[in-house]
């Protein structure tokens, strides 16, 4: 049964990691790694395949950059390509970025030659593959982000959803969606932070910077709303001057950011702030050993948000909202603006830190739940 596990930035290449290696090891899995190219940057996407144990991809569709319309239309007629020719029983989409809604709909809409030798996923029809949607339900109910546009669409297309936490089963439900589409499997992040805990710990990525265990803030921020704005960029870099006299940052800037920081002229005084270290894009293993060894996390993604809640680390998410609530409601994380940011770093700074637990079936086994959910679903 040949798999398809779609992959275009670097929170999908964690995703598909744990599931790689589970379903390799089934004698009726086939899994083949598809690298849409969305992300390109040496250390945004291929140092995870090394970090995570992943072989090179099987098939890269090389696209790369352009506006989400560009984006979404290259994916989607490389891939249908790539479909016509390999034929894939089932296509694993992850995540929300564009190329999780691309690969979705050419999937969906695909019709392939008829063949009554082609093996196929159970019980559906043969002429095309069974979508599923791994981290299904997650939303925010903010339509502005084009995140929440991909997920909408690849829910309502997708054949199975694989959600990560009770709250997206419900959100499927409300939306009306079959009963028996859904499965609730649990957080794969988590998988692939245990898979390679040993090596992150192993990591020294902190000492290199000077810093010392429990005495520093991380900061990655990336989204539009927060970096794509001259004003916004520049209130965030004063407040975060302003911060580091309390506690020292370590900032990994993203592509995006650093663009920006440097077109706004912010760049350099950022890098003038006396306890405020500027880092390139870092790999998955050494940002993870950053975020162990850290106090607190200032972020704007969606990923950070879970691994700090499993790790029990107070996170600063500077956004008006969240596709991932229970990180609120159970975890460490808190919704911050501009305005109660500051007060909030005091706060953890001083020692004030709020109760916290760990989201049902965020244990680290939720890839071992797919493949039996596949193999049920294909008998």
């Amino acid at each position: 049964m040949i798999i398809h596990l779609i992959a275009a930035a670097r929170p999908n290449f964690m995703k598909i990691a744990p599931l790689y290696h589970a379903l390799k090891k089934q004698a009726w899995a086939d899994p083949v790694i598809v690298h849409t190219g969305q992300h390109y940057d040496i250390n945004m996407s291929e140092s995870f395949f090394r970090d995570l144990e992943l072989p090179d991809p099987h098939i890269h569709l090389g696209i790369g950059s352009g506006s989400h319309a560009e984006q979404t239309g290259s994916v989607m007629i490389a891939y249908e390509k790539v479909l016509l020719k390999e034929m894939p029983a089932m296509v694993v989409v992850v995540g929300d970025v564009n190329s999780t809604m691309a690969c979705s709909i050419a999937a969906s809409k695909i019709s392939y030659p008829s063949s009554p030798d082609r093996p196929s996923c159970k019980p559906h029809h043969a002429n095309r593959p069974i979508v599923a949607h791994l981290e299904a339900g997650l939303r925010s109910n903010d339509r502005t982000m084009p995140e929440e546009i991909n997920r909408l669409v690849t829910d309502a297309l997708a054949d199975l959803l694989w959600t990560p936490s009770p709250d997206a089963v419900e959100n499927l439900l409300c939306e009306g969606v079959s009963r028996d589409k859904i499965n609730n499997v649990g957080n794969i992040m988590i998988d692939s932070l245990e898979m390679v805990r040993e090596k992150i710990e192993r990591a020294d990525a902190f000492t290199e910077f000077g810093l010392n265990t429990g005495h520093y803030g991380l900061i990655t921020l990336h989204r539009p709303s927060n970096v794509d704005s001259p004003e916004s960029l520049s209130t965030l870099c004063r407040m975060l001057i302003r911060a580091s006299k309390k506690t020292p940052f370590v900032f990994p800037v993203h592509p995006r950011t650093r663009k920006n920081l440097a077109t706004f002229g912010l760049f350099d005084t950022l890098l003038d702030a006396e306890k405020i270290i500027l880092a390139e894009p870092m790999n998955y293993i050494n940002f993870m050993n950053l975020v162990f060894n850290c106090k607190f996390v200032i972020t704007d993604s969606g990923g950070v948000q879970e691994e700090t809640t499993y790790l029990g680390l107070p996170c600063l998410t500077m956004r008006p909202n969240t596709e991932r609530p229970v990180t609120v409601d159970q975890g460490t994380n808190q919704l911050c603006t501009m305005e109660n940011l500051q007060g909030r770093i005091e706060k953890i700074v001083s020692g004030d830190i709020r109760p916290h637990s760990v989201p049902e079936l965020w244990d680290g086994h939720t890839a071992t739940r797919i493949v039996d959910a596949i193999h049920a679903f294909n008998q």
